[in-house]
């Protein structure tokens, strides 16, 4: 039998060891190995308690089972649930039971979402958005990835492609009454009038900057500086809890360490890097390069420096803060910030004083990095396209409808053709044609078990 005929089971819940674990079966064998395991079908949809055995007739574990037939399932196969005490033995002894049973096997890591996507339950943009749902951190992630799971991207572009369609009808009918003078003209002129208006719907859709898309790889803030300026110290107290070790000696942080932050529902992924100095060490030297490198990838620097570390900022190009750590040693103003506030993301100059080990000014350095990422990720869970496979076939989708407006005048049949590269790119982005090569990319993210 092929891999895709076959009957999976994985578990859909957390890693035991657990009170509850839930197992999911999908696939045609899905009833004999209820029957097998549980000694009975039970009603559909209705949960049932059941003594569980393997082929010995060995009890396994005091359970609940639900049965869901195809096609009013998840996967739109026949699917059973074992909701079962969440120990590694109890497991372990259901799993044996289960690859006892012919034609049954574990899934493979997104198998239970690809084939709910194969049967129909759920287009590519849906099922993305539930692998985003899923590796949601923050709250505007998840308001964002369940737009997108509910059709927020999807019914747009299944609305898109029906009018395409209709568009394209029109013009090819015109072609076959190309004899009849007034008829082609009077198919024609509203076909067109449908292009421009979705032409400069989809165009509004892609001049909207890429928000949505950053917010779910989220800001990137990197602290860099001198060695010894208090950047782990800084990150610790972001933070809240020691993430690097501090040290009073000079290159201790040698690697970039990387922190996910959640500030007030954004996104923020915080690096700290290696002290930029020209060191002699390999090692450190090392260190250094990275640190210049992933500080020039970030979105927003913070460059450190204190009272005997008065130094530049070493990266350009990067919107940059400096921020002055250790002013209760230079007896500065606690807590103040600068005369520029910094929060907003075309600021490159602000300046902020602070003392990292005692916390004095950390609160209004959040405070300018939670504006920072306001006006740089804006309220992007209402946008429309949330990746880059998204854009670019949208892109292809206005290059198209854009092409047909400018042959309508060689040809109907040229028009045509471009209405049907549109409708064929928007096909692709629902992941109904041609769409074989992303799909293995795009489930190998996803988790056993979903």
């Amino acid at each position: 039998m092929h891999p895709r005929e076959q009957t999976i089971f994985a578990l859909s819940s957390g890693r035991p060891i657990s009170a509850i674990s839930v197992v999911r079966v999908s696939g045609s064998q899905a009833s004999a190995l209820l029957r097998s395991v549980a000694g009975r079908l039970p009603a559909p949809r209705i949960a049932t308690r059941a003594l569980l055995r393997d082929a010995g007739h060995e009890p396994i574990d005091d359970a609940l089972i639900l049965w869901f037939p195809a096609p009013a399932s998840a996967t739109g196969e026949d699917v059973a649930e074992f909701h079962v005490h969440g120990g590694r033995a109890v497991l372990a002894a259901l799993f044996a039971a289960f690859s006892a049973v012919v034609d049954v096997r574990p899934a493979e890591p997104g198998e239970f979402t690809r084939r709910a996507f194969e049967n129909g339950k759920l287009d590519l943009t849906e099922a993305e958005a539930l692998d985003d749902l899923i590796h949601a951190d923050t709250d505007r992630q998840r308001r964002q990835a369940l737009r997108q799971l509910r059709g927020f991207l999807g019914d747009k572009a299944r609305d898109w492609r029906n009018q395409i369609i209709e568009a394209s009808a029109l013009i090819e009918a015109g072609i076959d009454f190309s004899d009849e003078a007034d008829v082609p003209a009077e198919l024609i002129e509203p076909a067109l009038a449908k292009v421009k208006v979705l032409l400069r719907e989809i165009e509004e859709v892609l001049a909207a900057h890429g928000r949505s898309e950053r917010l779910r790889d989220g800001l990137v803030v990197a602290i860099a500086g001198p060695p010894n300026v208090g950047k782990s110290t800084l990150i610790n107290q972001l933070a809240r809890r020691e993430v690097a070790i501090v040290s009073p000696h000079a290159g201790t942080t040698r690697d970039i360490i990387e922190v996910q932050l959640d500030l007030d529902g954004y996104p923020v992924t915080l690096i700290d890097t290696a002290g930029i100095r020209d060191a002699n060490d390999p090692v450190e030297q090392e260190g250094v390069r990275r640190a210049r490198a992933r500080a020039a990838e970030a979105d927003l620097m913070l460059w450190l420096s204190d009272p005997e570390h008065d130094t530049p900022p070493a990266e350009r190009g990067v919107v940059t803060w400096k921020v002055r750590n250790k002013i209760d040693l230079a007896q500065e103003i606690s807590g103040a910030t600068a005369a520029r506030s910094g929060s907003r993301a075309s600021e490159r100059g602000a300046e902020f004083g602070i003392s990292a080990s005692r916390g004095d000014g950390v609160a209004e350095l959040v405070t300018a990095l939670i504006g920072f990422a306001e006006e740089y990720l804006g309220s992007a869970e209402g946008g429309l396209i949330t990746r880059e496979r998204h854009r670019q076939l949208l892109a292809e989708v206005a290059a198209s409808l854009r092409q047909s407006l400018g042959v309508i005048g060689q040809g109907e049949e040229l028009a045509a053709e471009e209405l049907r590269a549109a409708a064929y790119s928007l096909g692709r982005l629902l992941g109904r044609v041609d769409i074989e090569d992303v799909l293995d990319v795009i489930f190998r993210e996803f988790c056993v078990g979903k």
